[in-house]
């Protein structure tokens, strides 16, 4: 069986007084997840609008990202399929060093 779907990813921006706020929202059609990220410009440092839109952007997008996976899980418990097993330590480094 063949499906075809579009979902639909917005991300709102909003800076005031050096910080930048987003807010990244997923349409599927039948439901609505919401993802938010920020950044702060250091006061030392020079003020680039757009690096603090795509920080800004990008960790709303982690943030939906994440919700996203975490409702897949609900939804795979509920339909009896187990879900992938969480990692216990670090994922990264040689595997002698983490044991």
């Amino acid at each position: 069986m063949t499906r075809t779907l579009e979902w639909t990813v917005g991300v709102e921006l909003v800076e005031d007084g050096g910080t930048t706020r987003a807010e990244a929202r997923l349409s599927t059609g039948t439901s609505t997840l919401t993802g938010r990220g920020s950044a702060r410009c250091n006061p030392t440092d020079r003020d680039v609008p757009a690096i603090g839109d795509e920080l800004a952007a990008s960790r709303a997008m982690k943030d939906l990202a994440g919700k996203l996976m975490r409702e897949a899980d609900r939804e795979m418990e509920a339909a009896g399929a187990g879900t992938v097993p969480q990692r216990t330590g670090p994922g990264y480094g040689w595997p002698e060093a983490v044991s």
